[in-house]
């Protein structure tokens, strides 16, 4: 596939996704949504983990006002182009990694937080930047934000609209780990690597569990837990793991 607005790459197991419009620090048009869209219902075969990162000096800058001149109907933009994106993300069928390598501000970052994990660089920072404008912030963000880090801290970070450090955002829980710049690529790829090398079932069934906690009492979440481990039970990656963990290997899962 040709891209306009999206670098994407495959390569043993892992596909990446790079927001490339690095001129406007990879702000959020119209065709970059279709295209993200587009990149991941056609995953190629064999793909057990994707990558979404940003080129340039930073990850993404969120919405492009300029786009469509600035005249927008934002409630049919967010359902028509947002959500579908959002879907994408959420949903793909293979563990995903958002590498933050520079500022995540407004969409962009609650792109970057609708990901399995995320792994930031260390001058990275993410900001929560609509009340700038007044707007309220959306893209998930506060549905995801106050799961992340609580009320008290989602609601400073939307009316002040302050940047969070990566630092500060690994130790309120907003993200996974925050790395040295230098190490940023290195750890990524390694990151990467190790979940396509894994149980691809069972990482997609704790993200169905994990998910479904929220709302499920304690009770609910054991049966969900029950009937997920009884799938996992039956997958040939289980039988694998358990022969490497007797016979003191290394075990070769298949994602199945």
């Amino acid at each position: 596939m040709s891209f306009q607005t999206i670098e994407f790459t495959y390569a043993d197991g892992i596909a990446r996704l790079a927001l490339n419009r690095p001129d406007v620090v990879n702000a959020l048009n119209r065709t970059m949504r279709a295209e993200i869209v587009a990149a991941l219902a056609e995953l190629p075969q064999g793909t057990r983990c994707l990558v979404l990162t940003g080129n340039g000096r930073g990850f993404c800058s969120g919405q492009d006002l300029t786009d469509a001149g600035g005249d927008f109907d934002v409630e049919t933009i967010l359902r028509n182009e947002y959500e579908p994106m959002l879907a994408a993300i959420s949903d793909a069928p293979v563990p995903v990694i958002a590498a933050v390598n520079g500022i995540a501000a407004g969409a962009g970052a609650n792109l970057a937080l609708a990901a399995d994990v995320v792994i930031a660089a260390q001058s990275a920072s993410f900001v929560q930047a609509f009340s700038r404008i007044g707007l309220i912030p959306d893209a998930g963000g506060t549905f995801i934000v106050p799961r992340s880090v609580g009320v008290a801290r989602a609601m400073g970070m939307m009316l002040f609209a302050e940047r969070i450090p990566a630092a500060k955002a690994v130790e309120w829980g907003l993200i996974w780990e925050a790395v040295p710049d230098g190490d940023f690529a290195a750890t990524v790829t390694a990151r990467a690597r190790s979940l396509a090398e894994g149980p691809t079932a069972a990482f997609l069934a704790i993200r169905q569990a994990l998910r479904a906690s929220g709302s499920n009492d304690m009770a609910e979440q054991l049966r969900l837990e029950a009937r997920l481990q009884g799938r996992m039970a039956r997958t040939r990656d289980f039988a694998e793991g358990v022969a490497a963990f007797l016979e003191k290997r290394a075990p070769r899962f298949r994602g199945d």
